[in-house]
């Protein structure tokens, strides 16, 4: 394939090729994540399920500090790819690389030293706090490996390769879920032996990814350059800082609603961690979508060819519309079975009834996240990064202030119900931004 497909073929087609590894990557990983509960609390106990449940939310905004590091990063390197300036491209990819990695280092020694006391302050039931910990202090000494293969595959997303990552992805899942099963099933090494599977299967992958990223930059030649460049890191930050933000809006808000959450109890906290599971993989999709709507409008833009982002921008919709129909059948059909795979025989009627009522409720609605998704993706991907992120906090305000305000006085029910009218809102300030055509006149550096 044309390695500037972006910018030539059909929108609809070349949009749906390029996010369908995102989408096979995405799954995997959510896939990995969810067998990785389910085996805790199988083979475990409830009790640990919901101590992985209290920790991800946490770990997970880390995370997307990574991944949305990344594609910010990608949008200055992909416009550069897109003009053609591989000098620039390979100088972009490069600072982006050494400082995201530099920054891993800092929060995994933050994460280390302040990880418990998060967690106590986040409000985590005293039968689970020494689980959780244990998790947490394994998952964030391997942060380095995390945010070197996210910032990687938003490179390789950036110039056209998003089937490198799928691969790379496919291979870390499969060997996670392999390791998951031997170390807690068979080693009985606990929930220890969970954060060990993913610790390793991360690394693994990381270093692979490094080696073929470049040996594909040696296929662009250009003069000679410097690997780390302060003037190109402030505009990466530009880009990369609300990017961030948007990409933990969602982790950020559950890491708050986690503290709601937790006041309901360990059994309460188990459902709402296998409905979070399910809820990943049913958001996986959206999500691929909207990141891969940014190295197509940034390629566009780039080569100047303006135009083509309306038609993208409606692409993009017509796929999470599609998507959302099929999740929401599934998710009423299925919500029951989905949670009881996480819990076994030993699984209370508490925690499935909480996790099949948020599922079921959440599916009806997964099209408003698609419409966030893919019109924030067209606006990080043009480098309008002002509204974009006024649109992100006023989701976050919504949900959180539901979780907070209004679940201690009328139920858990209202951390999930408030989640539709936060992604509705994000839409409506995002397109709202788009109408005005503000993004067509952002340089790229």
């Amino acid at each position: 394939m044309d390695k500037e497909y972006l910018i030539h073929g059909k929108p609809l087609r070349v949009i749906f090729l390029f996010s369908l590894p995102m989408i096979i990557g995405n799954l995997f990983q959510q896939f990995y994540n969810m067998v990785d509960s389910v085996v805790v609390g199988r083979f475990v106990s409830e009790s640990a399920l919901a101590a992985v449940g209290a920790s991800y939310s946490l770990t997970n905004v880390f995370i997307c500090i990574a991944i949305g590091g990344g594609v910010g990063a990608s949008v200055i390197t992909g416009r550069f790819f897109g003009a053609r300036q591989y000098e620039k491209m390979k100088q972009s990819a490069y600072t982006a690389i050494i400082a995201f990695v530099a920054l891993s280092v800092l929060l995994g020694i933050a994460g280390i030293l302040f990880g418990r006391e998060i967690m106590v302050l986040l409000k985590t039931p005293e039968d689970i706090l020494d689980m959780a910990t244990v998790y947490l202090n394994i998952y964030f000494i391997g942060f380095p490996f995390l945010f070197m293969y996210n910032v990687l595959s938003a490179m390789f997303n950036a110039l056209g390769k998003s089937r490198t990552p799928l691969v790379l992805l496919v291979f870390s899942s499969i060997l996670n879920v392999a390791l998951d099963i031997f170390m807690v099933g068979t080693l009985n090494m606990g929930i220890a032996g969970a954060a060990w599977a993913t610790l390793i299967a991360q690394g693994l992958s990381a270093v692979i990814s490094f080696v073929l990223f470049l040996r594909m930059m040696k296929g662009f030649r250009c003069e000679k350059h410097r690997a780390f460049d302060l003037k190109l890191l402030k505009n990466i930050s530009g880009i990369a800082a609300p990017s961030i933000l948007q990409q933990s809006t969602v982790s950020i808000g559950m890491m708050l609603v986690q503290a709601a959450v937790n006041s309901f109890g360990t059994q309460a906290l188990a459902g709402f961690t296998a409905a979070m599971r399910v809820d990943g993989i049913c958001c996986a999709v959206m999500i691929a979508v909207g990141n891969a709507m940014s190295p197509y409008i940034s390629q566009n833009i780039g080569a100047g060819l303006t135009d083509r982002v309306s038609s993208g921008l409606k692409s993009g919709i017509a796929l999470v519309a599609v998507y959302a129909v099929l999740t929401c059948v599934a998710t009423e059909v299925f919500a029951g079975r989905l949670i009881s795979l996480f819990l076994g025989e030993d699984g209370t009627e508490k925690a499935l009834v909480t996790g099949i009522a948020c599922l079921r409720f959440s599916g009806w609605f997964y099209f408003l996240l698609g419409l966030k998704q893919v019109i924030d993706g067209v606006l990080r991907g043009a480098g309008d990064m002002k509204m974009f992120t006024i649109a992100n906090l006023a989701n976050l305000a919504i949900r959180v202030g539901a979780a907070v305000g209004l679940s201690p006085v009328f139920g858990i029910g209202f951390i999930w119900y408030a989640v539709p009218f936060g992604w509705l809102a994000n839409f409506l300030i995002s397109f709202g931004q788009y109408r005005t055509g503000k993004w067509k006149t952002i340089p790229a550096a």
